[in-house]
């Protein structure tokens, strides 16, 4: 017992002790502040649980982790209040429950910065998760708005084109990009080579059909690509809404997001005619996905990509079978030539599925004298394979036997597609505008077709129809495009530029941002100084800006082009052709001395429309016959009394008309198109006033939703087209008085109930009907019809056959109209 209370054991228990009284007493002094801590931590949270709580309806997350939140805040709080309610008396206990609190306050802590975190990680995971889903039922929405086009099974890809020769590679390439691992597979060949049509036809192969299904993507990039269309044009083949970018990031981005929706199932991208220096758009489209295959057509091989294929040229025996085909050599053609002379003719094409198509083309039912004349320019001059001059020199020897058709040798009009961008669609009414002024064609577009038509006889162009909405015989192209070979384009402007640049039928110009040909001179350089210096400039090189004589000039700008326009001098030009892409774009300064400009053609190819700005230039030029519009927002219209044609095409329309009746501005107008423009919600004012009017062409325009009272004013007018415009619920009865109505074409317009009640007064020998579902009862006037000393065609759908065969009106002919599905209305989508 002694040796217990001696010093060293007694100094150590009595220092544990102290150390435990010197504890219990650090707690009772921290009491208070753990208990202000406690309170100050429970009042900061209960708000921030409640949104929380909130938020967890409203997106219908799992409570559990915010449940339990709350009832370690319960019970803290049931602390709290026990706490603050010790006296002094009591402080012996202060320890013990600091002690409590603490543990509390621990715990509270832990579960917040642990549990919670990791529950909140789940929920932006799954939130993430929602938003995709969510993305994707938006875009499947999308898809949804065309019902029309669900048909098809291939999106973005063209029509599937003829590939004859060609089943060696076309195995070839199916078995790379059938291959795993394969990201990026580059098609390269020569110039005229078939890459594109190989690359068009793999779409449509069965097998890979089968492995990528709907998400087949095809789109031409070319010389000058911009990967903000080009994403554009992806999104427009998804039917999803394009979207405004913008900066090239947000593309990017966005990009990503769509291939990853889609990307669910094997993508195949098909990235058309890419040229040298483009590697780095071709990255931005590699992205990892599973099965997501990007193939490239090039005249390069572009090694950084790995895997290539080369596009050799044809042997012989597939050669001549090709030209044999284009050549159409049967035993009804008119002269069947010896087998030398389709050997030696063969040979000089040198393999190339192009130079072949077209000089067969060119020889097609051509007497002895031509072939035998072919024959000899092909074998006294030798071809370069790497070189596509001389390639162009091959395929214009095929332009030398054009015919000379309607005072016009159709030579010249092939010269004129050189005049619009590469790999874009020609309207064909754009076309017939330009040759009925150029070449004085007939007005209806007959002579013009029929040189088109025979240029696609010679596979010089091909045509394509987006939709079938009339009959050939209707005489109306607003749905026929014309597309060239870039080869083929090139040899238009080519041979546009045979002569000095003083002497030249045509002028093609390309502005990009700041850069100007030699003999550009601005008009608009910034600050006093800049003007006082162009002023100087100008008189001294005043003699040295050419003339331009033209007769057609064409401008192309890109979207970085400032409107520095120059101070040319057009004088003999007719017809002026604006090529754009900016979002802002001004009509030149010198289309006010364009005394001569008889035809307008201004196209935007970017997929926002561009702000026109400077109409009112046009306002002094009294030959100015055709105007035609696409995807601009239009201005104010300014006075043009001698306007023959107007043509509005997906364009903004909203203050159009606000200046001027259109009466007024333009009085001698004969036809008028409007077409697409989403804004139209009614005819302008003062339409019906304009009498020498014949043609009326309002289609597309989902929001016109009535037409003017005093329609039988338009006395002249024999064709009224209001096909598609889905929200016109009825027609006036004033058009029976259109005594010279011939052709009525009210085609998909899905609100209108009723027919007009007199509409068997007309003279009508056309009535097109398809689709009109909720036309349920004909007029008694129809009976009318009988009257007529002529057949009337009735163009409808079986239901509405139906209500018409039950009529007993002798000169009926009705005629079922089928519905013609494919994609080549989308800009991207070329055949």
């Amino acid at each position: 017992m002694g040796d217990l209370f001696s010093g060293g054991a007694v100094g150590a228990l009595m220092g544990e002790a102290l150390k435990g009284a010197i504890s219990i007493i650090k707690k009772g002094l921290a009491f208070k502040s753990t208990l202000d801590s406690n309170i100050e931590t429970l009042n900061s949270l209960a708000p921030l649980v409640e949104e929380m709580k909130m938020c967890n309806m409203m997106l219908d997350r799992p409570s559990k982790e915010i449940e339990k939140l709350e009832s370690l805040m319960r019970n803290s709080q049931e602390l709290v209040r026990k706490c603050s309610k010790l006296g002094r008396w009591k402080m012996w206990s202060f320890p013990y429950f600091q002690s409590k609190l603490r543990s509390k306050e621990v715990a509270l802590q832990t579960h917040l910065s642990m549990n919670m975190t990791a529950q909140n990680t789940v929920n932006l995971m799954k939130l993430v998760d929602d938003m995709r889903k969510v993305l994707e039922i938006l875009l499947k929405e999308e898809f949804g708005r065309y019902p029309e086009y669900r048909l098809i099974d291939l999106c973005g890809a063209p029509q599937e084109p003829e590939c004859l020769g060609m089943d060696v590679p076309l195995r070839k390439l199916r078995i790379e990009l059938l291959k795993d691992g394969v990201s990026v597979l580059v098609l390269t060949g020569l110039g005229g080579s078939g890459k594109s049509t190989l690359a068009k036809k793999i779409c449509w192969d069965p097998q890979i059909k089968d492995k990528f299904g709907a998400n087949i993507f095809f789109v031409t990039v070319s010389k000058t690509p911009n990967l903000k269309t080009i994403v554009e044009t992806l999104f427009e083949h998804c039917r999803c809404r394009v979207p405004k970018f913008q900066t090239d990031e947000d593309v990017v981005n966005r990009l990503e997001v769509l291939l990853r929706v889609f990307g669910k199932h094997p993508i195949l991208l098909v990235l058309d005619d890419v040229w040298p220096g483009s590697e780095d758009l071709v990255e931005k489209f590699k992205i990892q996905i599973p099965d997501y295959k990007i193939l490239v057509t090039s005249r390069v091989s572009f090694p950084r990509f790995g895997t290539s294929y080369q596009l050799d040229k044809l042997d012989h025996v597939h050669a001549e079978s090709l030209f044999r085909h284009f050549a159409q050599l049967k035993d009804k053609s008119s002269y069947i030539p010896e087998r030398n002379i389709v050997d030696e003719i063969v040979k000089g094409c040198k393999g190339s599925p192009l130079a072949l198509k077209v000089i067969a083309g060119s020889l097609c039912n051509q007497p002895f004298e031509v072939w035998k004349n072919m024959k000899e320019r092909l074998q006294k001059q030798s071809i370069l394979e790497s070189d596509s001059t001389d390639l162009l020199f091959r395929l214009q020897q095929s332009l030398d036997i054009l015919e000379t058709k309607f005072s016009v040798n159709e030579k010249e009009c092939f010269m004129d597609l050189g005049l619009f961008p590469e790999d874009q669609r020609i309207p064909v009414a754009a076309l017939i505008d330009m040759w009925v002024e150029l070449y004085n064609l007939n007005e209806d577009g007959t002579n013009a077709m029929s040189i088109i038509h025979d240029l696609t006889t010679r596979n010089l162009i091909n045509v394509i129809v987006t939709r079938k909405v009339a009959k050939d015989t209707d005489m109306y192209y607003n749905n026929h495009f014309v597309l060239v070979h870039d080869l083929l384009r090139e040899l238009a402007i080519h041979l546009s530029k045979g002569e000095t640049f003083e002497q030249r039928e045509r002028v093609m110009i390309e502005l990009k941002g700041d850069n100007r040909p030699e003999w550009w001179v601005g008009l608009n350089p910034l600050g006093i100084i800049g003007r006082l210096f162009s002023y100087i400039m100008g008189m001294l090189y005043r003699q040295k800006q050419p003339k331009v004589a033209a007769r057609i000039l064409s401008i192309s700008t890109d979207e970085t082009f400032n409107s520095d326009w120059c101070d040319m001098q057009p004088d003999e030009a007719e017809v002026l052709v604006l090529n754009l892409l900016s979002s802002q774009y001004s009509l030149p300064e010198f289309t006010e001395k364009m005394h001569k400009l008889k035809v307008l053609i201004v196209t935007n190819y970017g997929f926002h429309p561009s702000e026109l700005n400077m109409f009112e230039r046009l306002g002094s030029l009294n030959n100015l016959k055709r105007i035609r519009l696409e995807k601009v927002s239009i201005p104010p219209l300014c006075i043009l009394k001698n306007l023959r044609k107007l043509s509005i095409h997906m364009c903004n329309t909203r203050q159009t008309f606000e200046r001027y009746s259109i009466s007024d501005a333009m009085p001698n107008l004969v036809e008028m198109s409007i077409d697409y423009c989403k804004d139209l919600v009614k005819l302008p004012d003062g339409l019906c006033n304009i009498t020498p009017l014949k043609k009326l062409s309002i289609t597309n325009c989902h929001r016109l939703s009535a037409l003017p009272r005093d329609l039988a004013k338009l006395e002249n007018l024999e064709v009224l087209r209001l096909c598609s415009c889905s929200d016109l619920a009825e027609m006036p009865d004033s058009v029976k008085g259109l005594n010279k109505l011939s052709c009525l074409d009210i085609s998909d317009c899905l609100n209108l109930t009723k027919l007009p009640d007199d509409i068997g007064e007309l003279k009508l020998q056309k009535l097109y009907l398809k689709g009109c579902s909720k036309l349920r009862e004909l007029p008694h006037s129809v009976v009318k019809f009988e009257n007529l000393d002529h057949k009337i065609h009735v163009i409808c759908d079986e239901e509405m056959a139906s209500l018409w065969e039950s009529s007993t009106i002798r000169n009926l002919k009705i005629e079922i109209s089928t519905v013609e599905v494919n994609l080549n209305w989308l800009p991207g989508a070329h055949s």
